[in-house]
């Protein structure tokens, strides 16, 4: 059996071989990434792996029996991506594809939702033996801001009082690990979060009781957070992307509460407290 998984050496890839080499021969591993050299430390089979190369893919997926799919990173190219990673998969008859979509992915109002819910149609369409993880929100999307607001004295958003049920790479790699060394997870679809809640208010409150110092959480509306974002040098394009990814938190789009990430990994999903910890030792 080899299992092939893509962007192997970006932030939950990394994560995920590590969890997979726990689990199963390392010799059953292979890693399929843009720059194989990246990836030299990692001890497994690499592949050169382009998602945008679609001649290439072909012979990158020979052998691979079960494939997980972590989605491109290249927003607004990443259906595109994928459909060329699907065909390619059916051509080499891969038997199994595991995917890294979105929480909700066929009803969310985040914008990244619309190419993982194509992506999960073409999938399911393909013929090809699917199980679609649903990832909710990292809590590092939120954790990496931290610096900024302690430096600025305030955390800021558009996210009012949306509940958000982030969870750690670390749980969603072991996650994935969990299932795809494992069949009887194959024709399911897992929405994937952490076991609680909070708000950004809540965020902030945390910031402060682990800093020492009062950093509150200022709501600004979206144009206002979009003008915030590019006075700190973020590109207009982008500022309105993160912005608009919580008016979406603000419609409670980023929250679940049916806790399948923690019935698949058999613990707790990585709590705020820890995640804000962690980050404050890095300032």
């Amino acid at each position: 059996m080899k299992i092939g998984v893509t962007g192997a050496t970006g932030q939950l890839g990394t994560l995920v071989i590590k969890e997979l080499k726990k689990r199963i021969p390392h010799d059953e591993i292979v890693v399929l990434v843009r720059t194989p050299e990246k990836a030299s430390k990692l001890g497994v089979e690499t592949r050169k792996f382009d998602y945008s190369n679609r001649d290439g893919l072909t012979d990158s997926l020979k052998g691979i029996d079960r494939l997980l799919l972590i989605s491109s990173n290249e927003i607004g190219q990443r259906a595109k991506q994928h459909l060329n990673v699907i065909e390619s998969a059916w051509k080499n008859g891969v038997k199994w594809i595991v995917y890294t979509s979105l929480l909700r992915a066929d009803n969310s109002s985040l914008s990244l939702a619309a190419e993982h819910h194509t992506t999960e149609q073409a999938i399911i369409d393909s013929g090809i033996d699917y199980t679609i993880l649903r990832n909710g929100w990292y809590t590092e999307n939120y954790a990496n801001t931290i610096k900024g607001a302690v430096e600025g004295g305030a955390y800021i958003g558009s996210a009012s009082n949306g509940r958000i049920s982030s969870a750690s790479r670390a749980d969603y790699a072991e996650a994935a690990a969990v299932v795809i060394t494992d069949e009887s997870h194959k024709g399911k679809i897992y929405e994937l979060a952490g076991d609680d809640s909070y708000t950004l208010h809540d965020l902030a409150a945390e910031v402060s009781k682990q800093s020492g110092k009062k950093i509150p959480y200022k709501n600004l509306t979206e144009g206002e957070y979009i003008e915030a974002l590019k006075s700190f040098n973020v590109p207009g394009p982008l500022a309105e992307a993160i912005a608009g990814w919580d008016v979406s938190a603000s419609n409670d789009d980023l929250y679940d509460g049916s806790k399948q990430l923690s019935q698949l990994i058999g613990r707790p999903t990585t709590p705020l407290s820890e995640s804000v910890r962690e980050a404050l030792k890095k300032l």
